[in-house]
């Protein structure tokens, strides 16, 4: 894929243009080859129930005394996203751990609230005032414009769901994805879940979905290569009959929301840039039920299954170390979606 035009969409799918987004960043080797179709496809949506789109509301308000990134007035970043994989230091990685612990206890809170009826305003309401709570700037609020503070991407949905008035139906899968801004740094989590009882082809989905972020994460290590990420993900969604999502990857994080290094989920054998302890990153594998190809609807963020088969999601934020890979937001315990099943859903 060649570098967009200044006025074409950014590589990196976040539907802005390139002038206002990677200005001046070359695409990564591999990235994206498809993500031009995909934007300039606008509104497609993959199913009949997914063409009407609820009502999105204003959110609600962040009190003053909470820190913020420079983009929460104006939706712009305005430093200079970093290109360089600066180790962190002592007390970033302090601070990092902080931010993990947070977006942890905002995403806890929000999955226990998952079933059916509520809506994805609701929960995104209730992750707000956690966030909130705990002294913390929800990320994804005004960052490039998006308009709420958590991204619920239900059913079909890749990522980047924005919060509406729709209700979750008895069945449905949701990835909820919480990233908080603490103490100057940003940490970022998420989990797909069952709302009421799954069929077995969406548990399936999830359970594999899981097993390829937690096989990524084990193939981190100081001096490997990051393409051996893609590489044990792609291994296993292919084993049990899946895709794996193409347009969109995990990210460098600290400071800023998205900085390198770029983490594609897909085997890239060009990708060869080493890994470095002290470097922070996410790993978050998107896995479709059938083909990897996506829509863009036309409020620019919203990315769909380009067939109407279902996709999940799973991230955490890891700091790497010379002993090994640190979860900054893990939690306690098996993950929600297999404390539900292990309920008799």
């Amino acid at each position: 894929m060649k570098t967009p035009g200044r006025n074409e969409p950014c590589w990196c799918g976040s539907g802005k243009k390139y002038k206002k987004c990677h200005i001046g960043q070359p695409v990564p080797p591999g990235f994206g080859e498809e993500l031009t179709e995909v934007i300039r496809a606008g509104t497609r949506p993959a199913r009949p129930d997914r063409v009407v789109k609820g009502v999105v509301s204003p959110a609600p308000p962040v009190p003053p005394e909470i820190g913020r990134p420079s983009y929460a007035a104006t939706g712009e970043p305005t430093e200079r996203r970093a290109t360089n994989c600066i180790k962190k230091t002592a007390d970033e990685i302090r601070r990092m751990r902080a931010a993990g612990k947070t977006a942890r206890r905002v995403l806890d809170h929000v999955l226990a609230a998952v079933r059916p009826g509520i809506t994805t305003t609701e929960l995104d309401e209730i992750a707000h005032a956690k966030a909130v709570e705990l002294g913390a700037y929800p990320s994804p609020l005004n960052y490039h414009g998006f308009p709420r503070s958590i991204c619920t991407s239900v059913n079909e949905v890749i990522c980047h769901g924005i919060p509406d008035d729709r209700a979750l139906r008895d069945g449905d899968i949701i990835n909820c994805d919480v990233t908080v801004y603490y103490e100057g740094m940003h940490g970022d989590c998420s989990e797909t879940v069952f709302a009421g009882k799954p069929d077995p082809q969406s548990k399936k989905l999830v359970q594999t979905t899981y097993d390829c972020m937690m096989a990524g994460i084990a193939s981190v290590e100081v001096g490997g290569r990051i393409n051996e990420i893609g590489k044990a993900i792609t291994a296993i969604a292919h084993r049990a009959g899946f895709s794996v999502v193409r347009d969109f990857a995990g990210h460098g994080i600290g400071s800023q929301f998205h900085m390198d290094p770029q983490i594609v989920h897909y085997r890239e054998p060009r990708n060869r840039q080493r890994i470095a302890a002290g470097m922070t990153f996410t790993v978050e594998p998107m896995i479709n039920a059938g083909s990897h190809k996506c829509d863009i609807w036309s409020d620019n963020w919203t990315a769909v299954t380009r067939d109407g088969k279902r996709s999940a999601q799973f991230e955490h934020t890891i700091l790497v170390t010379e002993q090994g890979v640190e979860l900054l937001t893990g939690g306690d315990g098996p993950p929600m979606f297999q404390r539900q099943l292990a309920a008799g859903w």
